[in-house]
């Protein structure tokens, strides 16, 4: 059964963090010179490396025992409002208690030796009153621990529902009653020109911050680490931090979840959010199974590597050493009866490509096999204790972890 009945849909992906990384770090290019970052506020706890790990979260899944009840709005937006400053200020008593600050920490070992934490902050939008946060997959992306703080500053520890990269939702979930929620708006019925009120927790560090500005485009087609997405451009201040936080229309009702923003120099005034109908399936599915249907699905967990030439025969072998040549993805695991497992792959197996594409990074193997269909067939390139080698995957549908 849908939660959102009177809307229509579409899709979108990605992932990231603040530093100056691509995609599982920050900033891919839009068209040509357009340089876009997600917007994870990252630190670490100790140690000052990082590592991207793709289909593998340690954090409890938590599947819904009944469907939350979501709010969605009774009316229309459309029409291009222009609000004083007193009138934005009852705008945001509407909404902003919905928007969370989210903590996550991660632990990451390298190369079996070295273990480190790292903690980064997002946003989160409630919408249900029974503790249900819908926020970016990138967010919350191989959290081994997950927190919430509301806007009265009460703090929770929350489960994952449930996460989509090819859209980069995810679902959260606190045990809490009596939330105020978003009301769902409808983004389809947006007008350049509008007002838009971005609220969330920008550097990680000032949660509940509020920012206005109008709708600058729509369907603004940006490319994000391989995916391409089609978002709502706004100039409503965003930072690091904001991402997963709320764009509210003048009527206070959710109309997008904040993703990216340049980061190009000198470029301010451009900030992007997914549309909230684009997205509605999604979150239903995550609701009712855990997961979002259709997806293909590979079976590893990742980390990036990096390479150094054998003086002897010329091939890369596995260093934990940066060199001169990095490139490639390391298996930290294998799914067992995964499509990665049945076809052979194997832990500390270096991914190097995928039908013939070259892997650089790990986050490039997710932004591949999500442009795969369930039942396709792929190879994958492979170093194996300084052998190449090819094998062919066929692809089954991601059910949750």
């Amino acid at each position: 059964m849908s939660l959102f009945n009177n809307y229509n849909r579409d899709q979108i992906y990605e992932e990231m963090d603040g530093k100056s990384y691509k995609s599982g770090g920050a900033g891919s290019i839009i068209s040509k010179t357009l340089s876009i970052a997600l917007l994870l506020s990252l630190g670490f706890a100790s140690g000052s490396l990082y590592s991207t790990h793709q289909n593998a979260n340690n954090v409890t899944n938590q599947s819904n025992n009944k469907t939350p009840v979501i709010t969605t709005a009774s009316t229309n937006s459309g029409t291009a409002y222009t609000l004083s400053h007193t009138d934005i200020s009852g705008v945001v008593e509407k909404c902003a208690d919905s928007v969370v600050e989210i903590t996550i920490e991660t632990q990451s070992t390298l190369y079996g030796h070295y273990t480190y934490t790292a903690e980064g902050n997002g946003s989160g939008v409630i919408i249900s009153s029974d503790g249900y946060i819908l926020t970016n997959n990138h967010v919350i992306s191989g959290a081994n621990k997950i927190s919430v703080t509301l806007r009265n500053g009460t703090k929770y520890d929350a489960t994952l529902v449930g996460k989509d990269s090819k859209t980069d939702v995810a679902i959260i979930k606190i045990d809490a009653k009596d939330l105020t929620t978003a009301v769902i708006g409808n983004s389809d019925s947006l007008v350049v020109g509008e007002v838009a009120i971005a609220i969330g927790n920008p550097l990680g560090q000032l949660g509940g911050t509020v920012t206005d500005g109008i709708i600058s485009a729509l369907e603004r087609e940006i490319k994000l680490d391989n995916s391409t997405m089609n978002l709502i451009q706004t100039n409503a201040a965003i930072n690091p931090g904001n991402s997963g936080g709320g764009l509210f229309n003048a009527n206070g009702e959710l109309i997008g979840i904040v993703v990216a923003k340049s980061s190009g120099v000198d470029v301010e005034g451009l900030g992007f959010a997914i549309p909230v109908n684009d997205v509605k399936d999604v979150i239903n599915d995550i609701l009712e199974h855990g997961y979002a249907k259709n997806r293909a699905f590979l079976g590893v967990s990742l980390r990036d590597t990096s390479y150094q030439t054998n003086n002897n025969s010329g091939m890369p072998f596995y260093s934990m050493f940066f060199s001169q040549i990095s490139y490639g993805a390391a298996v930290d695991e294998v799914v067992t009866d995964s499509p990665a497992d049945k076809a052979g792959i194997k832990k500390d197996d270096i991914i190097i490509s995928i039908d013939n594409e070259v892997i650089s990074k790990a986050s490039d193997v997710s932004s591949k096999i999500t442009n795969y269909s369930v039942g396709d067939k792929i190879t994958i390139g492979l170093i194996r204790e300084n052998k190449t080698l090819n094998v062919e995957v066929t692809l089954t549908e991601y059910k949750g972890e």
